[in-house]
């Protein structure tokens, strides 16, 4: 699939799959677990995931995934946002640290007995240069399973040397 970003200025196709996913984002392997970027654009971005399903999914407990891990699923694609938009504003991405979740609401109980591909939709609603506020939402088949908003620190890392 591709895609053109959404934005003013040239259009410029990009491939925005997996393997472009691992190269920019923290996480590698089967701890990637989305497959490709729907779309994006300066506050939001939607994924698409079918790692729900694999038996090795790395966040299976006791042969199921509970559906609270939807929350690693919205901070890849959170992850994925603040990648593309590092290199829209030609700039080193920076680490981003889960700070906290707050109003979460859980549809379902589990991910891993889901047929269809989960999508996930992550918009940035607040922050500065070193916070970010995200609403996300997580949905199958049309229907929402769960949502919620997340607090990001950015580049935690930097900071803790500079001190």
């Amino acid at each position: 699939m591709t895609i053109t970003r959404p934005l003013p200025g040239p259009p410029a196709a990009v491939r925005i799959d997996r393997h472009w996913l691992e190269r920019h984002i923290p996480h590698r392997g089967r701890m990637c677990l989305l497959e490709e970027v729907l779309g994006w654009d300066m506050t939001q971005i939607r994924a698409r995931a079918c790692s729900h399903r694999q038996a090795d999914n790395p966040l299976r407990a006791r042969g199921c995934l509970p559906a609270a891990c939807g929350i690693e699923y919205a901070g890849q694609a959170m992850a994925a946002h603040g990648a593309l938009m590092a290199g829209l504003l030609g700039v080193p991405a920076r680490a981003g640290y889960l700070a906290s979740v707050r109003h979460l609401d859980l549809h379902v109980t589990r991910l891993d007995d889901l047929a269809e591909d989960l999508t996930i939709s992550a918009q940035r609603v607040a922050g500065d240069d070193d916070t970010a506020l995200y609403a996300f939402a997580i949905t199958c088949a049309e229907h929402e399973l769960l949502r919620g908003r997340a607090s990001i620190v950015l580049g935690a890392a930097d900071r803790a040397g500079r001190a």
